[in-house]
């Protein structure tokens, strides 16, 4: 038998390590990466880095067990929301248990899960695993899931095909099967600087993004109006956000540039560049209108991200699994956040998304998992490590 409660009691003790890694999605996250090599190594286990263009940060995979087809791969990724401007009631950055609570950044999105997999890793490494477990760490997933794809193209090209992926977002340790897509835009506007009292000299880039603003505000509120009635996610409709808005120098000045920066979250099925066509064209249509007036100015669509949609897989190999190591007979469940899972999907491996923790807690203040929630990740990992063996 696996010793589950040892993997608990080991899990808290990786939680506090990584934790204490800024890895905010601005930061470096390679002092992780080199403290995760140097765990596996003493191991035994080789891992390979998956780097960023720039070589400033990594992804990271490692095979436990035989080079064989059939494994099971454990995905989370490694870089955290800020913290800036949120009242902490200890350092973010340290953990901090409090009761059966343990409080810090990443607790439940998602380090409690890398965790979990790394205290897994002896039990893992002194098996004797017919089929291999796949540690798999990335980077910038909370800035658009951007990491992930180079290591995902990798896994897919170069080594023993694993069978199933658990990707280990906060779930409550309850298998989830669909997740929304998520495309970012950043629309930049750029006018002519005047007085304002003098507005036929100028171009106001405020006032014209106002106008393109008003027509995202009434897609938005169209894409709740033709809901699919019979849409599991909740909200049931793809939803749209403009969530930062930059612009002008003072009041008096024709605002010589304006950002803003929205997202469109789809259900699988919905097209994501479909939707926003018509606003596509009325950019192009406004950027020539703005260049008339002054050659200068214009609009420019910039696309930070296109996240894939994870679609329910109906009997899915991978939510099978999950839900027989986690004790979980409950109903069919998707989330509205969107996740690395469509990516693994879009290359082909059957996916299930099933971790510690409630997303009810991610990004917030005083974020913290359950100390149960650990153990129960544990519990999951040593009939994982059960499953391999057979």
């Amino acid at each position: 038998m696996i010793d589950a409660e040892a993997i608990a009691a080991r899990s808290l003790e990786v939680l506090e390590r990584l934790v204490g890694f800024d890895t905010t999605s601005r930061l470096s996250n390679l002092p992780l990466i080199a403290y995760v090599e140097a765990q596996l190594a003493e191991l035994g286990i080789a891992s390979t880095r998956v780097p960023s263009a720039d070589g400033t940060k990594a992804n990271l995979y490692a095979r436990v067990g035989p080079a064989a087809p059939g494994g099971v791969v454990l995905s989370g990724h490694t870089d955290v929301v800020p913290v800036d401007g949120q009242a902490w009631d200890s350092d973010p950055f340290v953990l901090a248990r409090r009761g059966e609570r343990l409080y810090g950044r990443g607790t439940c999105d998602m380090k409690g899960f890398l965790a979990l997999a790394l205290a897994a890793a002896p039990a893992l490494a002194r098996a004797d695993l017919k089929r291999p477990a796949w540690l798999a760490f990335s980077y910038d997933e909370e800035v658009g899931c951007l990491g992930a794809p180079d290591m995902i193209a990798v896994l897919a090209r170069e080594e023993p095909r694993p069978a199933t992926v658990v990707v280990g977002e906060p779930t409550n340790m309850q298998a989830v099967r669909g997740h929304k897509g998520i495309a970012v835009f950043k629309v930049t506007v750029t006018g002519r600087e005047a007085h304002s009292s003098l507005t036929h000299l100028g171009v106001s880039a405020v006032m014209a993004a106002v106008s393109l603003m008003a027509s995202l505000k009434a897609l938005a509120e169209r894409l709740e109006l033709e809901a699919n009635p019979a849409s599991p996610f909740s909200p049931r409709w793809p939803t749209l956000t403009i969530g930062q808005v930059q612009g002008g120098t003072a009041v008096n000045i024709l605002a010589r540039e304006c950002q803003f920066v929205f997202d469109l979250r789809c259900p699988p099925g919905i097209d994501p560049l479909a939707v926003l066509g018509p606003f596509f064209e009325e950019a192009r249509g406004l950027d020539a209108e703005l260049k008339a007036q002054a050659p200068e100015a214009g609009v420019a669509v910039a696309r930070r991200s296109l996240t894939p949609a994870f679609a329910p897989e109906e009997d899915g190999q991978a939510e099978r699994l999950a839900r027989s190591l986690a004790g979980d007979n409950g109903p069919a469940r998707v989330v509205s956040y969107a996740a690395e899972a469509g990516q693994f999907q879009q290359a082909g491996f059957s996916t299930v998304i099933c971790g510690p923790g409630s997303i009810d807690q991610a990004h917030q203040p005083n974020e913290y998992v359950e100390i149960s929630q650990m153990q129960r990740g544990a519990a999951f990992m040593a009939r994982l490590v059960q499953a391999l063996e057979d």
